[in-house]
């Protein structure tokens, strides 16, 4: 693609139609841009266009295809075309810093997260000038431009907070110190006093406010990973300036707005975040300005308005009180109990009280309420941060703590008493002050595992919390009931089994309930109820118990569906498939109604899949009906491939990548139950299956490959003989996967049904092939992942087709080949393989080789026989051989780079393991002994003078050991 005005329009063209909302127009010019991303130059028309066009849409969707663009190619995976050309990497890495500094920011915003990805990959070893280029920016005077350096330091440097340490991070971080960390310094400080000299002037104040939180920023992450000389150096200029600001109260920055936090509180808080950092983690340097910094925070926290806006400076302030009380050394600062009383008054009371902006998100915005509330992304709320305060104060001060908190709670319940309707928010507070007192350890499966022996949970419970859920208006008072189903999730661990029987029919009850927030955490509470385990590891709570509630509970599950804001709410469908599995052969008469209307909620969500979560346990809820309805009768599959059958044609015809994989799991499940042959529907689908398109896709391999093994055990035949042809495209879809490191296990999971299941004359011609494609890969790259599935492959081979027929297939490769097999892989590397099955297939194999071929007894290969019964001795009797050379890493799929829809295993679509040998073989220490007889008594006397020669008297003990277990002897 050359970088001329035509391509210029046609690209601008293309970009303009990926914003048409109509999908008949934006899909094709997605499709197109898809198809051209691999072309010379298409990088580089991207930013000519973006720097070029005089239409400022355009411009901005340019920087943001190219980001993404960079997003999905940049990085290079062994193995896999290089999608970006080096000519194209070298010139985006030339130009894309100065672009980034001189575009707007939107744009700038875009080009600086390209610039970080870009530097994940290549900086510094293949981008050593990145930094130095950058620096020297600072020195432009120009505030547009340093924040543009700052914004990008701070997404390339962002990663240091949660990378593991390694010498390579440490080198690292040591080069951007030596070239970023005194310049910043000096920025800082030019800065602080830029502020002094325009105090008066609201838009410079901006501008260099925005710099002073990014510097911020990047002192948090500079810091984050040790505490690095250079700012240990300059920790007073540092601490000193961070104090002034943290005191600074300027009014021009002060802003009206309630909700959104101005720049001056955004400061604030990373500068409380900075502080707890330093006292956690660098205490003993830290300690001088330690009570500085509580003093500061504490007049922050008194004189800070109950505003949506503080919302995250408070929070911060108070994790920085919570860290700061939990350090052994500092408990002296909280040891007065008036000190006490008034960090409990003062800080923590407010805090926890449920204000209008909450009441607000719980209506209006309950999605976002429930993700902070229950899923625990509250980090930078007020409450969650008063609840961490008091969980870290009981650490020292539980007593005194719990003494203080509980003449608040009684006043509070008190007060709610008076008059429900008007102090209901007394009563959430006074909840939400037992739950944060009560809860000292608490995990996701079990809810609270430790609790605060002070707190009788309860009482509380029988007095104050199932007299709401008991409450026959499940719409009045919403939060409380949230409040109340909440207490009893999170407490289930705590709550006798007869207190928590109590609670799910009410649960269900809450079901119906018109808040949002109300019936999801009742579905949720269910859900987490359904999976507690009872003393004998069964469910906590049993069909049995469930039989009175079984049709309400799925009626109302179902209704939920259906309220306002739940159409696609992930915790019903997750209590939907947790109460199926639960319930398991009692749903069978429901599953008629049942599978139709999950059937068109896959239809309807299979427009847009938006909601990951929903549509896995949607899928994974079908997959329970199937099975435990075919369980009790198989004969209902037909019924179920009617219902879904139209459904996942049409997903599969519009190609929805997020649903492919999973239609695949659940033919796969479908296909397996048939009892002997293939239906004609699923026929008609192979050859589709097939298409090398469908195999580009990392998320497609696992179930299309576990598709066509259920192809090839139920149909094998019909595929002989009706689809004849399509075997070179079975076979081209292994050799595909076996060139992969990644998936080349999946390629012999595929290349050992074939050889089970096809019958022998059908594959006869291609045999040869397969083994010199294993060789190939065998040489080019030998792993120990390959070598242990290669070693399956070749003994399945050995117990299917026979002994002899293996070796003569290896020595029509090449003279000799089967004892360069024996010596070089089977005998060295067999104590690898692992997993019972197919061990027993290695073991089974083996045997076949050392007594049913005759080339073992008497050619060169004859010298192998005792080395190779001594290996399989080893492999009964030693423990696996798990260790990995240094050099081998694979490629998870999750690290592929760019957007790819990863597979995602059900849970309940999975597949009984396969056992090719089945029980005809029994033991396979037996089956060695048995079949050594058997040899000796062809050959008397050849077996017993090859063991007492030269195998060892440790294998020869356990080979006595089999031969009296199975009662024979040699000759």
């Amino acid at each position: 693609m050359d970088i001329n005005d035509a391509n210029l329009q046609t690209l601008t063209d293309f970009l303009r139609k990926t914003l048409d909302p109509d999908p008949s127009v934006r899909r094709p010019a997605e499709k197109f841009l898809e198809s051209v991303e691999g072309n010379q130059n298409y990088p580089v028309l991207l930013l000519t266009l973006l720097e070029k066009s005089q239409d400022n849409v355009i411009r901005v969707c340019a920087a943001v295809t190219f980001k993404n663009y960079i997003k999905r190619n940049w990085r290079i995976v062994e193995e896999e075309p290089n999608k970006i050309s080096d000519p194209d990497r070298t010139t985006v890495k030339a130009n894309i810093v100065n672009l980034m500094l001189r575009s707007p920011e939107q744009i700038q915003k875009q080009l600086s997260d390209a610039i970080s990805i870009i530097g994940r990959e290549d900086f510094p070893l293949k981008w050593p000038d990145l930094l130095t280029e950058m620096v020297t920016r600072f020195q432009s005077g120009d505030f547009h431009i340093i924040n543009g350096v700052l914004r990008t330091a701070h997404s390339l440097f962002k990663r240091y907070r949660h990378e593991f340490k390694s010498n390579e991070l440490w080198l690292e971080i040591k080069l951007v110190l030596d070239t970023f960390a005194a310049p910043l310094t000096e920025l800082f400080k030019a800065t602080i006093e830029l502020c002094q000299t325009h105090a008066k002037d609201i838009n410079a104040l901006k501008v260099l406010f925005s710099s002073l939180t990014l510097i911020a920023k990047l002192f948090y992450s500079l810091n984050f990973q040790d505490l690095p000389e250079f700012f240990e150096d300059n920790m007073e200029t540092w601490m000193s300036s961070f104090h002034n600001l943290l005191t600074l109260d300027n009014k021009l920055l002060q802003t009206d707005d309630e909700e959104e936090a101005g720049l001056l509180e955004m400061l604030k808080s990373q500068i409380c975040d900075n502080a707890a950092l330093y006292a956690q983690k660098y205490d003993e340097e830290f300690q001088p300005y330690l009570p500085r910094f509580v003093t500061a925070i504490w007049s922050l926290l008194l004189s800070t308005g109950q505003e949506v806006k503080y919302d995250l400076l408070v929070s911060n302030a108070i994790q920085f009180l919570a860290s700061v009380c939990e350090r052994p050394h500092y408990k002296n600062l909280f040891e007065d109990q008036n000190t006490l009383t008034s960090i409990c008054e003062k800080v923590i009371v407010p805090n926890m009280e449920f204000r209008s902006a909450d009441e607000e998100a719980f209506e209006d915005n309950s999605e976002e309420y429930i993700r902070r509330d229950l899923e625990g992304s509250d980090i930078d709320t007020r409450r969650r941060a008063a609840c961490d305060l008091v969980r870290g104060l009981c650490k020292f001060f539980e007593g005194p703590v719990t003494a203080i908190f509980s003449g608040y709670v009684n006043s509070m319940l008190a007060e709610y008493a008076k008059n429900p309707s008007m102090n209901w928010k007394h009563k959430d507070a006074a909840i939400y002050l037992v739950t944060s007192l009560a809860s000292k350890a608490q995990t996701q499966k079990h809810g609270i595992t430790q609790a605060n022996e002070l707190v009788n949970l309860t009482e509380f419970f029988v007095n104050h919390i199932i007299t709401d859920l008991k409450s026959p208006n499940v719409n009045e008072f919403p939060v409380l009931k949230a409040d109340a189903i909440k207490y009893v999730m999170i407490f289930r661990s705590q709550l006798p089994k007869d207190q928590l029987l109590q609670a799910v029919p009410l649960l269900m009850a809450h079901l119906q309930a018109d808040s949002p927030v109300e019936h999801t955490y009742a579905a949720h509470a269910l859900e987490r109820l359904f999976t507690m385990r009872g003393p004998n590891n069964s469910t906590l709570i049993t069909p049995l118990e469930m039989a009175p509630f079984t049709q309400q509970l799925l009626s109302n599950l179902f209704k939920a569906l259906s309220l306002p804001g739940s159409a696609e709410n992930e915790y019903i469908m997750k209590a939907i498939m947790r109460s199926f599995s639960l319930l398991q052969e009692a749903i069978v008469p429901y599953i008629p109604t049942l599978i139709g209307q999950l059937t068109q909620k896959l239809l309807l969500v299979s427009k847009n899949p938006s909601k990951p979560h929903f549509n896995h346990y949607l899928f994974e809820s079908l997959c329970l009906s199937i099975r435990i309805t075919c369980k009790a009768n198989p004969t209902t599959v037909g019924s179920f491939e009617e219902a879904l059958f139209p459904v996942f044609t049409e997903i599969l015809q519009n190609d929805v990548q997020e649903f492919v994989p999973y239609v695949f799991q659940v033919m796969s499940l479908l296909l397996e139950i048939h009892s002997d042959s293939i239906p004609a529907s699923y026929m008609a689908l192979f050859p589709h299956l097939l298409q090398p398109a469908l195999w580009e896709r990392a998320g497609n391999i696992p179930p299309l490959v576990r598709l066509l093994q259920a192809y090839l055990e139920k149909g094998a035949s019909t595929i002989a003989t009706s689809a004849a042809d399509k075997i070179p495209g079975l076979l081209g879809v292994f050799q595909k996967l076996i060139a992969s490191k990644a998936n080349d296990h999946q390629g012999f999971y595929l290349l050992n049904s074939i050889v089970e299941h096809m019958p022998s004359e059908s594959i006869t011609q291609y045999r040869k092939q397969i083994f010199i494609l294993l060789f190939q890969r065998l040489q080019s790259s030998k792993t120990t992942k390959f070598i242990k599935s290669f070693l399956v492959f070749i003994n399945l081979y050995g117990v299917k087709y026979g002994a002899i027929a293996l070796q003569e297939i290896f020595d029509s490769i090449q003279p000799k080949m089967f004892g360069m097999v024996l010596e070089k892989i089977i005998i060295p590397e067999v104590q690898k393989v692992s997993g019972p099955v197919e061990k027993k297939i290695c073991a089974v194999g083996i045997t076949k080789i050392l007594t049913e071929c005759p080339a073992m007894m008497d050619t060169e290969y004859t010298k192998l026989w005792t080395p190779l019964l001594q290996a399989l001795i080893g492999f009964f009797e030693l423990p696996e051989d798990d260790s990995i050379p240094d050099d081998e890493h694979f490629i998870d799929i999750e690290d592929t780079p760019g957007y790819q829809t990863a597979f995602s295993q059900l849970a309940f679509a999975g597949k009984k393991e396969h056992d090719p040998i089945g029980e005809t073989m029994g033991n396979p220490k037996i089956l060695l002994a048995q079949s050594l007889h058997k040899l000796s008594t062809a050959c008397p006397g050849r077996v017993p003078s090859m063991l007492t020669t030269s195998l060892n008297a440790e294998a020869l003990q356990f080979l006595q050991g089999y031969l009296q277990a199975a009662s024979v002897q040699l000759i």
